[in-house]
């Protein structure tokens, strides 16, 4: 394994402990209603950047962004940002993690380039990732470089086992905590911080129209709330990324939990 670049090592303890943000930030439909009337799709991120201090980059899922973008993004965010991104699909979907560790060598090299502003590096896995990879992830997780922060989103049942949960603790990876229809909820914490999701069904909003709440989900802010609020108590460090089709708005679900965290003493 790697040894670690101190350069680049984010000590929780010098962190906000709680960052929420939303999974994205280029939806033209939230012009007039996120972002000011009129906002120039460029500057879309900026605005963002005055109203929340975290965002899952999910433009990474389609390949390493260019360090164009990666400057052009540091330049329009504070310096307490944060930016949490998803390995490329290359890497976690096309080929499952065969003969993938250059191009995660690639991948890892372009997203230094966010130095300090950089969060946890997110593989989401498909459900045709089965736990037959085993071993293949073992050895993956284990050729990572430990200057970086990661954690692992799979969507197969089978792989929510001890040997697993064993597996993230070995090389203090975070479990992806998952609101899914079709994945069970769960509160396993396998290292110092956490990473949740907040999915929706892509069916429910087929318009793309992202402008306002559409699904309150107000049972599970309360209990996600109390999760989190839980985690917070124990030192836990969470990020946590809604998308729109979780409540239909991204930002609307961020501010509920903003609310319910807050009746709950806490600021995030």
């Amino acid at each position: 394994m790697n040894q670690p670049s101190s350069s680049l090592i984010l000590h929780p303890s010098s962190l906000t402990m709680i960052h929420l943000g939303t999974q994205g930030w280029s939806y033209k439909s939230w012009d007039g209603v996120f972002y000011p009337k009129g906002t120039p799709p460029g500057a879309y991120l900026a605005h963002y950047a005055t109203q929340f201090k975290a965002i899952e980059i999910d433009s990474s899922f389609y390949g390493t962004p260019r360090a164009a973008f990666l400057a052009k993004w540091d330049r329009d965010t504070p310096a307490g940002f944060r930016f949490a991104a998803k390995f490329p699909k290359l890497i976690t979907h096309e080929k499952m993690l065969v003969d993938a560790q250059e191009d995660a060598r690639y991948f890892l090299s372009g997203m230094r380039a966010l130095g300090e502003k950089l969060g946890p590096l997110c593989l989401q896995f498909s459900y045709e990732f089965r736990p037959d990879s085993r071993a293949l992830l073992d050895e993956f997780l284990a050729s990572l470089p430990t200057d970086f922060r990661y954690a692992v989103e799979v969507r197969n049942r089978g792989w929510l086992k001890d040997w697993f949960f064993e597996m993230l603790k070995k090389y203090r990876v975070a479990l992806v905590l998952v609101d899914r229809v079709s994945m069970p909820k769960l509160q396993e914490v396998t290292t110092d911080f956490t990473y949740i999701r907040w999915l929706g069904n892509r069916k429910d909003v087929p318009d793309d129209e992202y402008t306002h709440v559409r699904f309150p989900r107000d049972k599970e802010l309360n209990e996600w709330a109390n999760t989190i609020a839980e985690l917070h108590e124990r030192d836990v460090e969470v990020w946590g990324f809604a998308n729109n089709h979780y409540m239909g708005h991204s930002p609307a679900t961020l501010r509920e939990l903003q609310t319910r965290l807050q009746e709950r003493g806490i600021e995030a």
